[in-house]
This record gives structure tokens, sequence and C-alpha cells, in this order.
């Protein structure tokens, strides 16, 4: 919590009469997010986009966009605007449904839009006071003050094969966001949540004692479920034109895949503060968070907290390249924030060398390159630790601690409108995330920051979208890896929480110990009803073999997400 003290009071009194204009951020998986990737392949050319690799989205940034977008495609003469760079807009060939998203975009930032809002407003209101537009319950919308409110609702029931049980999610909640005078922004959510997963979501819970994307969690009756609260919010301004500021208690993510090897938000919220500074081709982020290290809960207790500085600086390189470097580091001591890793700017090894090298310090770098208005290749390299001679001579050492992801995304894929097909494959070499002690692990709250499997493992993911009409989509998602497991006490560098003191052996190459293979395949589709309101149906089929299970376990589920995101088992 001093980390967020001292940021916040030297911001407030630097910064406090250059206050601009400042966003919300776009919430975890929103609907909108695969038609931002779809128009930035499509761009090819579009700077803001092109630095999406951190998200959430910010509202205000890809509202201006949209905007742009959508005036140039009407016909919009902007008198100092290129003719050809018009042109390229223009020729965007953006589809029906395209159109469509579009405008279900703007509708759901509206605080940001300047052109005619008369199709947000709803045909019929609720009360006379609710549902005044298609997408929020309850919103003002004044010069110097916006506000949205919203319920938030899933409910899903589901059959496992194998299983008596019924597995379910009964999820209820509120989300609230707002702007006063367009200089701090403001945003929350609460859900209490009932849940009882398929297996691998228990088998999760029993080996890391942590419910998946959760913090605290108790059990729910006798149905071998969970009940938890899941609570978020945060609140943002700008220090100055290029400079934002976002402290709070909510996930973020790094990268442009479905995995990320740096930061993910497949774990617990935690408490943070971030500074964003975008100019020029660059965008750099600074990120301060207060997280929890491994633990065994007794009761009633005060958790051990530990800390993390990330920073991440992204170029467009030129229209179609972005390339970006990444560092971190979790400090390997309790209860105690290490103010030299404030330095917003100095590179954080250097700053863990000067204090002992006691901590745990990774490095990465990433890519994304947008081809032929079609295309996106993607990647990122994690390297904890990166011994190019040990590579060439010893390959299976276990100080070749990295990982790589290799990533593609095709939109409109073979000339069909609204297709889009994505495959990657993410490889993390055993040891890679884990240290010396148990504090200084890349974890928080009992699960992996990165990757869920953790380290020592091979995964390949395919991905269908395809969206035939307006308010249908369709999903298809296979997701193939293995694994090494330790076995008969040994450590072979697959579970991250382990300190890599304990191994044995000299022999460490992927999926090294007790080899597990599994098939993780999904296929939904999802009917919009009205905005926001969605019916799912969908077949999640996991085969896993290994370590004395052979288990094939098919799960079919139905329900219904009202401004919720979809539960992925993914794992």
């Amino acid at each position: 919590m001093q980390i967020i003290k001292s940021l916040l009071k030297l911001a407030v009194f630097i910064f406090p009469v250059a206050a601009t204009a400042q966003s919300t951020y776009l919430p975890q998986d929103a609907k909108e997010n695969v038609f931002i990737e779809r128009l930035e392949i499509k761009q090819q050319k579009n700077t803001d986009l092109n630095f999406s690799t951190l998200k959430p989205f910010n509202r205000k940034f890809v509202v201006q966009e949209a905007e742009f977008l959508d005036s140039a495609r009407m016909g919009y003469r902007d008198p100092v605007t290129n003719q050809d760079k018009l042109k390229e807009w223009t020729d965007l060939n953006l589809t029906a449904i395209d159109e469509y998203n579009l405008q279900s975009l703007l509708m759901n930032s509206a605080e940001w839009v300047t052109t005619p809002k008369e199709n947000f407003a709803s045909k019929k209101t609720f009360l006379k006071s609710f549902y005044k537009t298609k997408a929020n319950f309850f919103e003002v919308n004044k010069p110097d003050f916006f506000l949205a409110i919203n319920p938030m609702l899933n409910v899903t029931l589901a059959k496992e094969r194998d299983t008596s049980n019924l597995v379910f999610l009964n999820s209820r909640g509120v989300t609230i966001r707002g702007l006063i005078a367009k200089k701090v922004g403001f945003a929350a959510m609460i859900t209490d949540n009932q849940e009882r997963g398929p297996a691998n979501f228990r088998q999760f819970e029993q080996e890391y004692r942590a419910v998946p994307g959760v913090g605290f969690y108790k059990p729910y009756k006798t149905s071998k479920g969970f009940d938890y609260f899941d609570g978020r919010g945060y609140f943002t301004f700008s220090a100055a034109k290029f400079i934002n500021f976002q402290a709070g208690y909510d996930k973020n993510f790094i990268g442009n895949g479905y995995r990320s090897l740096f930061l993910s938000d497949f774990r617990n919220s935690y408490l943070f503060v971030k500074i964003n500074t975008r100019i020029w081709k660059f965008n750099y982020q600074n990120l301060f968070m207060e997280l929890m290290p491994q633990f065994v809960k007794h009761g009633d207790e005060l958790l051990d907290r530990k800390y993390a500085a990330m920073h991440h600086l992204s170029m467009n390189v030129n229209h179609w390249l972005n390339i970006g470097l990444f560092e971190g580091v979790v400090f390997g001591r309790k209860n105690r924030f290490d103010f030299q890793y404030l330095n917003p700017i100095i590179f954080l090894r250097h700053i863990e060398g000067t204090v002992g090298s006691p901590d745990n310090a990774l490095a990465g770098i990433d890519f994304k390159a947008n081809v032929a208005h079609r295309l996106q290749f993607y990647g990122q390299m994690i390297m904890d630790e990166f011994r190019l001679k040990d590579i060439k001579n010893d390959p299976k050492n276990w100080v070749n601690k990295f990982g790589f992801q290799l990533g593609m995304k095709y939109i409109d894929a073979f000339n069909v409108k609204n297709l889009d097909v994505q495959f990657e494959t993410n490889r993390v070499r055993p040891f890679v995330y884990s240290h010396s002690d148990s504090v200084a692990n890349y974890t928080h709250y009992n699960q992996p920051l990165a990757h869920p499997l953790g380290a020592n493992f091979q995964e390949f993911i395919g991905i269908v979208r395809f969206q035939p009409a307006p308010k249908w989509m369709l999903y298809a998602r296979a997701i193939y890896y293995y694994k090494g497991l330790d076995s008969l006490g040994s450590n072979y560098g697959g579970n991250i929480f382990k300190p890599y003191v304990t191994r044995s052996g000299t022999d460490f190459s992927i999926g090294g110990g007790e080899k597990v293979k599994c098939l993780n395949a999904y296929v939904s589709v999802s009917y919009e009803a009205r905005e926001n309101l969605f019916v799912d149906l969908s077949l999640l089929l996991r085969k896993y073999k290994g370590n004395g299970i052979d288990s094939n376990n098919p799960m079919v589920s139905a329900g219904i997400r009202l401004n919720f995101w979809k539960r992925n088992y993914d794992y």
C-alpha cells in the first residue's frame, strides 16, 4: 500500500492543474476486443491501435479511431488531411457486420462519442428512467459528468459425462463507470459468485489452493463448489497531454496473443499503479503492483505481501511493424517495498543487481506485424536467464530459462467475410518464472502471473471465430499441450512455486519428468438478444493422459450473460 500512497502524493502535488481528458478502460474480455483487432489489421497504418499490446483498451483512444474511420467512410473531408491517407481509410472494405460492430463499439463508450447519438436511444424505456440508451441500464451524459450503471449476470448450467453433480456458475453484480469534467475517470464492479467448475477446475483448486482468476473463496454448501466475491475498481487521470495515471485493484495484460508470457489476466486482481506515456511513435508503461506470495490459509489472518515492478516500451517502427521491450522484477522479500524500484526509467535488472541480486528479474521482447490488411504475425520471448554458451554446448542445462510465443491472425479468412482464424504456440523451458525462494517466484495469490501452465510445457492453440449475422457468434478453440510434472519428489521445473534450488539431475528438457498430454477443445454458439445480453450454448471436451490419469470428460453447457464475460476453463 505504501507504493500506492507515495505515487499518488507525487502525482497530485506535481500535476494538479495540468490534468487533461482521461478515460476509463474496456472491461476484461470485452466483446469489442475482437472488432478492435480486426480494425487494427485492416487499417495497418493506425498509430493508436498499433499500441494494443497493452490491455485493457483505453475507451477514449478506441472511440477516436473508430469515429475517424466512420467519418472518412462517410465522405468526410478534413482540410488538413492528406488525400492519399484519407483514401487508405475509405478503402478498408468494412463488411456489413463490421459496420454493426462499429456502431456497437461507439454505443458502449458513448461518453467519448462526438458524432450524433440518435441511434443509441432505446425505443422503449423501463420505468421512464432506465434503459434510455440501448447499452446502459442507467446513464447520465452531461458536459461535465458521465455516469453509467449496469447490472451483471452470468447463469450457466452444465453436465459432465462422468459426474452426477451439475457444473454451474451463478454470478450477480453491478458495474459502474464515470467521468468528472473529462479529467478524472473511475470504474468499479463487484460480483457475488457461486461456482462448481468442471474436473480440471476442481483439480486446479486442490493443487494450488486457489480458484482460477479470483482471490478469497470458501466452500459452497455440499456441492463441492465455491463461493467468492470479485471486486475491482480504479480511477484515472492525466498528468499531462501524453501521460496517464491509473490506480486501483484490477487486472492487466501485456501481449497480442491468446496467452501472454509477460503478464496475463488469468489470476486474481491486485493493487497497482500504472503510468502510461504515449508520444510520437513510442508507448511506455510503468506498472507497480502489490502481490501475495504463496500461502496456506489458516482461519482469519493477515496474509503477507510482496511487490513487483514492470516496464514495457513499444515503438511503431513503421506503419505495419511494432516492437516492444519488457522487463519485470518480483521483490524477494515480504511486506516491504524497495523504493529503488520506483525509478520509472532505469533498467530494473541494474537496480536488482545494485541491491545484491536477491530478486526475480525477467526481460523480454515482443513484436507485431500487420501484413496485407488481412494478416497479423506476433510473438514474445521471455528470458529469465539466457546463456548463449550453455544453449550451444548444453541445451538441457537448467540455467537455460527462457520461453517464446509465435502466432498468426488471419481475418476474413479464405475470402469469407467475418471469418477469423488464429494459430499460436507457446514453449516455456523448465524453471522459468521460479526463483531460489518461494517469495520471489512469478506468482500472485497461489496462481501464475503469466501462463496458467507455469513452465516446462509446449502448447498449440487454434481458434476460429465466425460472425455470420450481427447478433450471432460461432467460436471454436482447440488447445493441445504436453508438460513435465514432478515425480518421486524430484523438481523438474514445471511447478514455478518450487524454488529451483531443489532441482535434481542435469538433464532438463521440455516435458521432462512425468510427461502429461492434454487436448482441450471448445465450441460455442452465442446470440445477442439485446445489447450486451447473450444466450450461450457450448461443448467442452478435455482429454488428459499421464501421471496415472486417463480422462475423457465432455461437458455440455447453456447459459445467459448480461454485461459479463465468458468463464473459460482453458487449462
